[in-house]
């Protein structure tokens, strides 16, 4: 896989979890410690996004 492909494919689960997380907001009955979990796991994403684009 390529760096760019692998770049690619950290973006489109940096946007699902996205997805998941404004979900997960919207529920009432949603944990506060699974959003944090799944915020922390987009931060993680984010992050490896930038250490890739600028290596």
């Amino acid at each position: 896989m390529s760096l760019s492909s692998h770049i690619t494919e950290l973006r489109r689960k940096h946007e699902h979890l996205s997805e998941k997380v404004e979900l997960a907001q919207r529920s009432p009955g949603m944990d506060d410690l699974v959003i944090a979990e799944l915020k922390k796991q987009k931060l993680r994403l984010k992050e490896e996004i930038e250490r890739l684009s600028h290596a």
